[in-house]
């Protein structure tokens, strides 16, 4: 049954001839994401190779791109190896970071938006209300992708590229998704990926009658469209508390 059950997990993922080396990317990613590739395992690039059925210099590529998300480490003789969850310290660190940095970025970005930058937020927060209109998955993912080119775009009005490098390398919501998931995927073991998804979906971006994490966007948006700088930054500000209060369960569970 074992053997079965891995011939069929390969032959899912087998890409087409044609695969480009960001396809054999995703897939890696989302047997990360999965816990196919558990956190803390090695890596072996002829395993890996075999069984996406492709050569090893893509699967090498995926990996040196994972490695900069902070997925993969690398390790001198010893080869690569999945990161481990954040831990307590280090989700709270991160949030630490965000909290110095990101009220500062909405602040400035309400004090320089253009009408570029204006345009380009409204057109964000105009798919964050599209995401919403999918199904499942399919919304989870829509809207944990707007959640990240949101703070990313908010960075990037700021007019500091440092600071918006910067936020860009801390792959923020990759890893605090990436916890959030393994979390879930141990609690609701042997139930569907659909309702771990649903669950997931409502925890995070819903509270009471409304989705919390768009609502707290659309507040930080329009006070940047206003070119309100001090409300802009008090809406960051607690937004991010928000969210660390929503992610901290989360964080509990997986590093008991």
């Amino acid at each position: 049954m074992a053997k079965k059950k891995t011939a069929a997990s390969a032959n899912k993922r087998t890409p087409r001839r044609s695969v480009l080396s960001d396809e054999i990317y995703e897939m890696i990613k989302t047997m990360i994401f999965d816990h196919e590739i558990a956190p803390g395992s090695r890596v072996n690039i002829d395993a890996l190779s075999a069984q996406l059925e492709v050569s090893q210099t893509p699967v090498r590529e995926a990996l040196a791109r994972l490695e900069s998300d902070g997925l993969i480490a690398k390790e001198p003789l010893k080869g690569y190896k999945a990161t481990e969850l954040l831990s307590i310290k280090q989700l709270n660190d991160l949030f630490q970071f965000r909290l110095l940095i990101e009220p500062w970025a909405a602040e400035q970005a309400a004090k320089l938006i253009d009408n570029t930058g204006k345009t380009a937020l409204k057109a964000e927060m105009q798919s964050a209300k599209t995401a919403l209109k999918f199904a499942g998955e399919n919304q989870f993912q829509a809207l944990s992708e707007h959640d990240s080119r949101f703070h990313t775009l908010v960075s990037s009005i700021s007019g500091n590229q440092t600071v918006a490098d910067f936020y860009d390398r801390t792959h923020c919501h990759l890893h605090l998704f990436r916890l959030y998931m393994a979390n879930k995927l141990h609690r609701i073991d042997g139930e569907s990926r659909a309702d771990f998804v649903q669950d997931l979906f409502e925890q995070y971006y819903q509270s009471g009658s409304g989705q919390l994490a768009i609502k707290e966007h659309e507040a930080i948006a329009k006070a940047i469209l206003d070119q309100n700088a001090k409300a802009a930054k008090a809406a960051m500000h607690t937004h991010i508390e928000s969210s660390l209060k929503r992610f901290s369960p989360a964080a509990l569970a997986a590093n008991k």
